[in-house]
């Protein structure tokens, strides 16, 4: 039966040569019968011996022409699993920037067994289900790391107490991330190298931190535009006041337009959220919401009955239903 070379030496299908070496040169020495004790082990080393050389048959080498400091794409290099943590801010944090710290936890080797989870001397068994090579292809015929044994490949009788067996151990670890303004809910901050960490067959994997928001007590996000609502007195929407509204920058003073004691919305643009990049900032949309007094006070009664005094001396201005009816049904 033909043997698989790409399967016994753990290899993806488009892996390079460089891969090949490095990937025999490890198996080769974990199965040497002078190293490895297991009763299969001859037999196991003779296949990636054949393994290996049926890989070196098939390459037909090409000539390229290639500048001498040409980069392995990055696709070719076993990398270590990335880790995906969220970063939680506040509002304001996102739009002014802010420097936030952050802890976690990341694999790293067993510092007893020094990442080969055996405890002392022991005797290894390799792993049936990948046959030594601690890769297995899963449902899309994709290599991906043998779940029997960890990756290792092999099984050991005397397992490490501290690791199980796994050769791994937990570290913490601590940074402070520079989150830059303008940052929205979902962008993601990429932290090279700060995921689970690379050896001797595969780079460091890379950190990443998606953005989320605290919610706000007041402005709620729509894109870039930033709302919230307001109450006002009734009074002041009919004459037009002067009125503070607060924004993620500060305070800031608008002049209402007179008109009616009802709901309305005002936009002030770019008073929202910062832009970033080729996005610009957004609007300050208010939501207004009038409200009328509850009771009022001697004083205060007597002047709203000069206004309305005044307002009914020019009805027909200001108040032309009034004045209508009081036409049609009071003769004046």
């Amino acid at each position: 039966m033909d043997v698989d070379p790409y399967l016994t030496l753990g290899l993806a299908r488009d892996s390079v040569p460089a891969e090949w070496k490095r990937a025999y040169r490890r198996l080769a020495m974990r199965w040497h019968p002078d190293r490895n004790d297991d009763p299969q082990a001859t037999e196991r080393f003779k296949e990636i011996n054949a393994a290996y050389e049926q890989l070196l048959a098939a390459d037909e080498p090409e000539i390229v022409e290639e500048p001498a400091d040409a980069v392995q794409p990055e696709s070719a290099v076993p990398r270590a699993p990335d880790i995906r943590l969220n970063l939680e801010i506040s509002l304001e944090e996102g739009a002014a920037g802010c420097r936030k710290p952050l802890h976690y936890t990341r694999g790293r080797p067993c510092a007893t067994c020094a990442g080969s989870g055996e405890a002392g001397l022991s005797r290894s068994r390799f792993c049936t289900a990948c046959h030594g090579s601690g890769r297995v292809h899963d449902a899309a015929r994709v290599l991906v790391r043998c779940a029997a044994c960890g990756g290792r490949g092999l099984f050991t009788e005397r397992i490490c107490p501290d690791c199980g067996g796994s050769g791994r151990d937990s570290d913490e670890v601590s940074l402070e991330i520079a989150v830059p303004p303008g940052m929205l809910p979902g962008d993601e901050l990429r932290l090279a190298g700060q995921g689970e960490p690379g050896d001797d067959e595969q780079v460091a994997g890379d950190l990443y931190l998606t953005i989320v928001f605290h919610s706000h007590p007041l402005y709620r996000l729509q894109g870039r535009d930033v709302h919230f609502t307001m109450p006002i007195g009734a009074l002041a929407l009919l004459a037009g006041a002067d009125i503070a509204l607060p924004t993620l920058h500060g305070t800031c003073r608008h002049r209402l337009e007179a008109g009616a004691a009802e709901s309305r919305t005002i936009r002030l643009p770019g008073q929202g959220y910062p832009g970033r990049g080729a996005y610009p900032a957004g609007d300050l949309v208010v939501e207004l919401e009038p409200v009328f007094p509850v009771r009022l006070n001697a004083r205060q009664r007597k002047l709203l009955l000069q206004a309305h005094a005044a307002l009914l001396d020019e009805a027909a201005e200001t108040m032309p239903e009034i004045a209508a009816w009081q036409a049609a049904h009071l003769g004046s």
